[in-house]
């Protein structure tokens, strides 16, 4: 493989690999009605190009809204 091709890859990549990463910690940092739910949607977020998309339309939704003391 070329550097050409790797440079390439590398910029098809990284933007899928930050998003998944920001929906992991979007989902860790919300309450959800369970543990279970939480480690369901961090495990959703975490799947590579897709579950990031599944977590932001439909997990993100689930998450209970933070509560300021």
């Amino acid at each position: 493989m070329d550097l050409h091709t790797i440079k390439i890859v590398f910029l098809l990549v990284t933007p899928f690999f930050i998003m998944s990463l920001l929906a992991v910690i979007h989902a860790s940092q919300r309450e959800f009605p369970s543990l279970g739910q939480k480690v369901f949607w961090m495990l959703v977020a975490a799947v590579p190009f897709i579950g990031f998309i599944a977590y932001f339309l439909i997990g993100r939704r689930k998450a209970l809204p933070n509560v300021q003391p």
